[in-house]
């Protein structure tokens, strides 16, 4: 199948974009006039240089293809909050919805975030599923909910192939190393410098994401389908201890945050496409260590 892309320069793209190649797939990919390619050219066959609200590009990002992995965001309007709420509605939200109805009849997979999930009711006992309603707690949270919507719309009302996956912390090497999970922690315990940041985190490894992506591409039963990806829950605290491991040196962190969270999401759905949410902490340490050596 030809699969078109957006975000494919990306984190999460470029991982998806390798593992819908080795899976046998094609990959148009959509990609703004600035990002670097160099890393995915091995990978896409075909580019398109535009963003996913720029109309322009839209015939040449779904000639030919069989299935539309909608991945990208406009982070800039988004990171600027209220600022530019209005940009971040016609750019992300607007132009989600008109790529997905201008992409059809074709399947439509849909990169969401458990961010959809803030307000957690009590009866629920800290159990959550995919069946749970969703009660953001942002704005971005609340665009991707929405978004969401409209794929279950397009599902029921049109019998569409749509779905969706949740990523919660996406970790790995990202190809902009400094946006790596970890990197500001690392850097802190490397200078000597105690890590005073509580709290914590759910985390799921980047190439989770792309094989529940690409095990969903084609997949009848994946049809009008949510995943929740999260893999584990670490504290900042942890991360800091396992930077001090890779570097040899004694790392002064705040431990003082619980170390099980509140909220854990069920596995099951993620675990039927073949992903199995198991590295745990164990993925985290091996993460830091090579982010470690990354870093020099």
């Amino acid at each position: 199948m030809r699969i078109a892309l957006t975000g494919v320069s990306g984190f999460i793209g470029s991982v998806t974009a390798k593992h819908l190649v080795e899976a046998g797939h094609q990959v148009t990919g959509l990609i703004r006039e600035t990002s670097r390619r160099d890393h995915i050219e091995s990978v896409v066959d075909r580019f398109v240089v535009g963003d996913h609200a720029d109309r322009s590009c839209w015939d040449e990002l779904l000639d030919g293809a069989d299935c539309v992995i909608h991945n990208s965001a406009d982070w800039r309007s988004i990171r600027s909050g209220d600022a530019d709420f209005a940009t971040h509605l016609q750019s992300n939200l607007v132009g989600s919805l008109e790529l997905l109805k201008k992409s059809a009849p074709r399947q439509f997979v849909f990169v969401s975030t458990i961010a959809v999930h803030h307000d957690m009711r009590p009866r629920w006992e800290g159990h959550i599923d995919e069946d749970h309603p969703s009660r953001p707690g942002s704005d971005y949270g609340a665009y991707k909910a929405a978004v969401e919507a409209h794929l279950w719309a397009e599902h029921f009302s049109k019998q569409r192939h749509t779905a969706a996956v949740r990523p919660c912390g996406v970790y790995g090497i990202d190809p902009n190393i400094e946006r790596s999970i970890g990197f500001p922690i690392i850097e802190k315990v490397r200078n000597g410098q105690k890590v005073t940041r509580v709290g914590g985190g759910k985390f799921v490894h980047v190439d989770d994401v792309a094989a529940a992506l690409t095990a969903i591409v084609g997949n009848d039963a994946a049809s009008g389908q949510v995943y929740n990806l999260a893999d584990c829950y670490a504290r900042w605290g942890d991360f800091a201890l396992w930077a001090g491991e890779a570097l040899g040196v004694e790392a002064e962190a705040d431990l003082s945050s619980p170390t099980e969270p509140k909220n854990v999401f069920a596995k099951d759905a993620a675990r039927s496409l073949g992903v199995p949410l198991d590295r745990g902490h164990e993925g985290l340490r091996r993460h830091v260590r090579e982010l470690a050596n990354r870093m020099g």
